[in-house]
């Protein structure tokens, strides 16, 4: 008599919350600038700093960072006009994300004001330097002209063998360096890309039961087109 089998059980997988608080930060030659702007606050040269950087490049990471360091707010560009920009500036530093997906000029110019008359710090993100914006208000123009620049630049080799090691640490999992390194070179230069690589290999490799290695990385990348 044969037995039958019930279904495959699926493995368990826990929630993963990434850290992104400045001790988490992990620092290369592609991000040391924005890193130290970030971290000498308050000391900066200007009320105003704006952090451009391509996608996948860590600006949410850094936003994070000072929140922690500065108690700032962090709102959307896109918000900005729903917003009481006094009370906001009022409260203390201010983060605004995502600029290159639109905001209201008239709402900005506002906050830019009440950020200087409060004596307060504002940051601001964005994938396109200010200069390219197709600005109406000519006075906004000058408030961006005002306010310091720093450049993200994207993640290089060394950036993204650090996070991708972090990643694997943090679910407990070992994986060979070569295979690291293997990847490194293979994938979308993102750290969005890196945590993602890292996520889909964890979660095959506990479906499979198998450690992970170059073969299953390359099956892995080539499942997610790279």
């Amino acid at each position: 008599m044969t037995g039958s089998t019930g279904p495959q059980q699926l493995p368990l997988v826990l929630p993963h919350e990434e850290a992104l608080g400045v001790d988490d930060y992990l620092v290369s030659t592609s991000n040391q600038a924005a890193f130290n702007l970030i971290s000498n606050w308050p000391e900066w040269p200007s009320a105003i700093v704006t952090l451009q950087g391509p996608i996948g490049s860590g600006k949410t990471h850094l936003v994070n960072a000072w929140q922690e360091l500065s108690g700032a707010q962090i709102v959307g560009g896109d918000e900005l006009e729903y917003l009481d920009l006094t009370a906001l500036a009022e409260a203390g530093p201010v983060a605004v994300e995502d600029l290159h997906a639109g905001f209201d000029e008239a709402s900005l110019f506002h906050l830019f004001n009440a950020v200087r008359l409060t004596g307060g710090n504002m940051l601001m993100t964005t994938r396109e330097w200010p200069n390219t914006f197709d600005l109406k208000t000519k006075d906004l123009a000058s408030r961006f002209r005002a306010a310091t620049p720093v450049q993200l630049e994207e993640p290089d080799d060394m950036l993204l063998k650090m996070v991708m090691t972090k990643h694997f640490a943090d679910r407990q999992v070992t994986v060979d360096s070569s295979v690291i390194d293997y990847l490194v070179v293979r994938i979308e230069r993102s750290l969005d890309a890196a945590r993602n690589t890292v996520d889909m290999l964890d979660r095959h490799a506990l479906a499979k039961g198998r450690k992970i290695t170059r073969v299953m990385a390359s099956k892995i990348l080539e499942s997610m087109g790279e």
